[in-house]
């Protein structure tokens, strides 16, 4: 996702070309094949960019861009020889996409690692995590164990485990989501619990903490759908605090208050038990403590 800052008034074309570093005719190719989205809107080449528009291109990496090794400092939390458990922080983008080319967690694996197993341009990734979501994360350090995870998470073999807080009061103690998830129909930008193109989707939550109009919950993938928690919450009408997308308001530039703390599972090769947690960032915790003391 790109949003315009400055260089109002110029045409989209010439704007992407000089924002993605690709040819002028790469990105009209891209326009007319319908793969450029202003505000969830398909337009024309010759749109004339506006502050604050939010451009999506929804099209893979191009043979253009080369992604580059950067030193990023990662938090390690588990390291072997077939797979590696990091805690990653809000505000880092995984993978190399449209706008982020830089400062993602691929391009300090590359810097750390060298080449990692799977697609050029997400070596290792087993899963995600949303740029604003924190916590932990599993990648692969070669093909057989890319292999292997990626049939555990289909087979729902591992156990992730998030934390959130949620607009508006539950008063259920526990409850289950159990909602197709699939692009929304009239904005590209999000997802949407949807039977038109909706895959299943399962989250269990529990509440931790109840407060006058917000909730601290524990949240349970069975699926790992893009969105996922976020769209479930919304749609039962509890939107994560503070999401930018699905959430009520305007958001912090911290982002949603989801964080992926802890992750359990059975080593692929040695069948031995892992399980970690690590503890949410401190914009996450200083929330609590002033939604505590309200």
């Amino acid at each position: 996702m790109i949003k315009v800052i400055d260089k109002e008034g110029s045409r989209i074309d010439k704007y992407l070309s000089e924002e993605l570093e690709l040819s002028r005719s790469k990105i009209q190719k891209l326009i007319k094949e319908k793969k450029v989205f202003v505000n969830g809107n398909i337009i024309s080449s010759s749109y004339t960019v506006r502050i604050d528009d939010e451009i999506e291109v929804n099209d893979e990496l191009d043979y253009e861009i080369h992604v580059e090794a950067e030193d990023i400092p990662l938090d390690i939390v588990y390291e072997d020889d077939d797979l590696i458990i990091i805690n990653k922080p809000s505000g880092m983008v995984v993978h190399p996409a449209p706008g982020h080319y830089t400062g993602t967690l691929v391009n300090a694996l590359l810097y750390r690692y060298g080449e990692l197993a799977g697609e050029k341009f997400r070596p290792g990734i087993v899963h995600r995590l949303d740029k604003d979501t924190s916590g932990l994360m599993l990648v692969a350090k070669n093909e057989w164990t890319l292999e292997k995870l990626s049939t555990m998470i289909s087979n729902k073999e591992v156990e992730r485990k998030y934390l959130a807080i949620v607009d508006g009061l539950i008063k259920h103690d526990t409850g289950t989501v159990d909602a197709p998830i699939g692009r929304d129909l009239n904005n590209r930008q999000k997802m949407a619990v949807t039977d038109v193109n909706g895959k299943e989707s399962i989250t269990h939550f529990k509440v931790l903490e109840r407060f006058d109009n917000h909730t601290y919950i524990e949240c349970r993938l069975e699926t790992g759908r893009t969105h996922q928690i976020r769209v479930h919450m919304a749609y039962i009408g509890y939107p994560v605090c503070n999401d930018p997308l699905y959430g009520r308001g305007k958001a912090t530039e911290f982002g949603q208050m989801l964080h992926s703390y802890s992750i359990q599972l059975k080593h692929p090769r040695s069948g031995k038990d892992l399980s970690f947690e690590v503890e949410a960032p401190k914009e996450f915790q200083e929330k609590l403590e002033e939604l505590r003391n309200m």
